[in-house]
């Protein structure tokens, strides 16, 4: 355990919030996984290849009012496999988020899945639904609910042979297309030299996850179809996020037709896929009143 002050702040957040730095042991993977604030607990999922650093700026913005726990999914980062690496899909993901928060305490948890976290977070409100308080899910990317599936999973299943055929960067190219659109115009490239000491050491961190990420995660976590009768009924509440500036990728497709299937209107949220990271205090704030 070690305790590290993040900061200065950037993207919306505040400077010199205190993070204590821990691990877990669960079978097949050690997690490595930081709790900032005080107050109620709250646990952030970040979705692959990104890590815990991904949610770092909403989780700064929220420990005024929350214990927020932030962690990196197995094979992911620092949080290393103790077994030879295999397909990784949704129930193992969730069953770590639920050892995790039983080492956390007995109280339920606010819970909040961002991207491909937000697979593990609603499994994880179906599976273990006494440790789960409310849920937030911004843009999960779920093929699985869409009328088009069949064409989303041979577009995916090309995403992998493409890394097999031609290496990581080929086949992420193909992958931005699919949470952007197809018609949305490659990403902007940030200018490192304006970019925090942190942002940089994840970028460095997700570089190192893509092999790992498209070989073992990418094709049975986007197999991943959610309970949606049990989330209905369950006693979890379920909100649903989409980026007001996100485009037709899947992502914010398959986050409305998994609200409308729950019986809710979707939660906009300021920017697109990555508005959480983007817009951090603004999100914030939409994360603690849809709680609240």
């Amino acid at each position: 355990m070690k305790l590290s002050e993040r900061g200065p702040g950037g993207m919306g957040r505040p400077a010199g919030v205190w993070t204590e730095i821990k691990s877990l042991q669960v079978p097949g993977a050690r997690l490595h996984y930081e709790v900032r604030g005080a107050g109620p607990l709250l646990l952030m999922i970040a979705g692959a290849p990104a890590d815990a650093g991904a949610l770092a700026g909403p989780a700064a913005c929220l420990a005024d009012r929350y214990t927020v726990v932030t962690y990196d999914q197995r094979g992911l980062s620092r949080s290393t496999l103790t077994t030879t690496p295999t397909d990784q899909d949704v129930t193992v993901f969730s069953q770590d988020a639920s050892l995790l928060l039983a080492a956390l305490g007995d109280e339920p948890a606010f819970v909040l899945g961002n991207s491909g976290g937000a697979l593990t977070a609603l499994d994880l409100a179906v599976r273990h639904p006494e440790q789960v308080r409310a849920l937030v899910v911004h843009e999960p990317p779920v093929p699985e609910v869409l009328p088009d599936r069949e064409q989303w999973r041979a577009v995916f299943q090309d995403v992998h042979d493409t890394y097999r055929e031609h290496g990581a960067a080929a086949a992420m190219g193909k992958f931005i297309a699919t949470v952007d659109g197809p018609d949305s115009p490659p990403p902007a490239m940030p200018d490192p030299s304006q970019m925090p000491a942190e942002a940089l050491e994840m970028m460095g961190r997700i570089q190192g996850n893509l092999d790992h990420f498209l070989a073992h995660v990418l094709l049975p976590v986007l197999r991943f179809e959610p309970d949606i009768a049990a989330l209905r009924s369950g006693p979890v509440p379920v909100t649903v996020g989409v980026g007001e500036a996100s485009g037709n990728g899947v992502p914010v497709l398959a986050a409305r037709v998994l609200a409308e299937k729950l019986g809710t209107e979707p939660l906009a949220f300021p920017g697109d896929h990555q508005g959480l990271a983007l817009n951090a205090a603004t999100s914030a704030e939409i994360i603690h009143a849809a709680f609240a």
